[in-house]
């Protein structure tokens, strides 16, 4: 427990309408989308740099638990106060500083919503590429804590590609930029691809400084629907290997097609085992050959069905097949575990042969669907939590998905990042030497080890 000494320190640096003790409002800032749950012992909402200063200051020089937080949309437990402590809520910061439109650059602090950076941009015919599925709620500061990716990651890349420098905060108070303005720039070491993906463990992120592109001039989206994952998966290869490069190249499985097969509009072949969803954007003309080619490779790949949107409200209804998946899974089982491995995307097939073998050993259902042009899915063990039984079976399951995804030439998390949840299975991806690494950069960030403390090492 935080002393009231302490709290009273904390309410003099925030103000005390700042401050949050009470249990009720305390409730909101224990948990995540993980749904695990442990309670801080205050919540701070600072206003500018210079209070969580003061706050990592006084948390150093006191020893108690600071974690700072976003939104509270990650799944990987990444913003729970695990030890109790302090939880730096970064509501305030949510202002756009800056668009350059000149340099294609702009600065935001670390609580702007994603889409609501999206559409400002857009607004002025530039671009932000960066689309987790949390975008509506997710903020900026918590994807670049978690270095999220997102559906355009096939072509734009995720959002460490879009960071082009930070103003941070140290656990020993001491402020920072790094990175710089420009395109270019090598001066020392790099703080800020280190600091991106740290989920909150080396510094707190106050302001960012992100690169822009030219909003694309048209896109173009299709649905096609197939007998099965191996001739989804090989048009997924022949699209590349046609030189086309979609912005969106999203893969769902049968079992997921079967929970949304009755929340459609319109119908879903009953012989189809796979789906994929398709965008490509950029020219009005180069989207237009591109779909062209598109079409023709996946009817020369046995889709059963193929049907591109002729307008925005076309593409909308054929968006909402993805868009439904996740919360139509409920109806398999109660509860999931999801996880965002990524593997060679040649093996995509392979892999849901694998989900497929594991389901029909442990009883539970595995559906799969995610971001078939880099080889990131979203598996998902569907079980009964208060199951003591199927708890059992779901981790023996993560355990081996995990090592199958290790001997494939992958990695257990491509977006969720590590947090607590996969913790436990670090070390099958990263030798023992790496992680003495990393134990010493937290120790040289973090020496008393108040920021974000039992996250991604166990």
């Amino acid at each position: 427990m935080i002393s009231k000494e302490i709290l009273r320190e904390i309410a003099q640096i925030v103000g005390l309408e700042y401050l949050i003790t009470g249990r009720k409002a305390l409730i909101e800032y224990s948990s995540d989308a993980t749904r695990l749950e442990f309670m801080p012992d205050a919540v701070a909402i600072p206003e500018n740099t210079e209070q969580v200063s003061r706050i990592l200051k006084l948390a150093t020089k006191k020893g108690f638990p600071v974690v700072p937080r976003g939104a509270g949309s990650g799944m990987s437990g990444g913003a729970v106060p695990i030890r109790g402590g302090i939880v730096i809520a970064m509501n305030r910061f949510d202002r756009i500083l800056a668009i350059d439109r000149e340099n294609l650059v702009c600065k935001v602090e670390p609580g702007v919503i994603t889409a609501r950076l999206q559409e400002a941009v857009e607004k002025i015919d530039l671009f932000y590429p960066p689309d987790p599925a949390s975008l509506n709620i997710s903020t900026i500061g918590g994807n670049v804590a978690e270095c999220a990716g997102g559906l355009r990651a096939v072509k734009y890349g995720v959002t460490r590609d879009y960071v082009l420098g930070l103003t941070v905060v140290l656990p020993t108070g001491e402020i920072i930029n790094t990175g710089v303005q420009t395109m270019k720039g090598v001066a020392g070491y790099d703080l800020t691809r280190l600091l991106i993906g740290s989920e909150g463990t080396l510094a707190v992120i106050t302001a960012v400084i992100l690169r822009l592109v030219p909003k694309p001039a048209a896109n173009k989206t299709m649905i096609a629907f197939f007998p099965d994952v191996t001739s989804a998966v090989e048009v997924v290869s022949k699209i590349i290997r046609n030189r086309i490069i979609p912005s969106i190249l999203e893969f769902i499985d049968r079992q997921c097609l079967d929970c949304v097969r009755g929340e459609m509009d319109f119908p879903i072949p009953r012989k189809a085992g796979a789906m994929l969803l398709i965008e490509v954007d950029g020219d009005k003309n180069f989207v237009s050959r591109d779909a062209g080619k598109i079409r023709e490779v996946c009817k020369q790949g046995n889709a059963l069905k193929f049907k591109a949107a002729a307008n925005r409200e076309e593409a909308e209804r054929l968006w909402e097949a993805r868009r439904n998946v996740s919360p139509s899974l409920y109806k398999l089982r109660p509860h999931k575990i999801s996880e965002d491995i990524v593997i060679p995307r040649s093996k995509l097939s392979d892999l849901v042969t694998f989900l497929g073998d594991l389901s029909q050993k442990h009883g539970l259902p595995v559906p799969a669907f995610g971001h078939a042009g880099d080889g990131n899915l979203h598996v998902n063990i569907m079980l009964d939590k208060n199951s003591p039984r199927e708890m059992e079976k779901a981790n023996e399951m993560v355990r081996d998905l995990f090592q199958k995804v290790i001997q494939m030439g992958g990695t257990l998390s491509g977006e969720h990042g590590i947090g607590i949840t996969k913790a436990p299975y670090l070390q099958m991806e990263i030798s023992r030497a790496g992680l003495e690494v990393m134990f010493r950069i937290k120790k040289a960030f973090d020496p008393k080890g108040i920021l974000n403390p039992g996250k991604i090492f166990v």
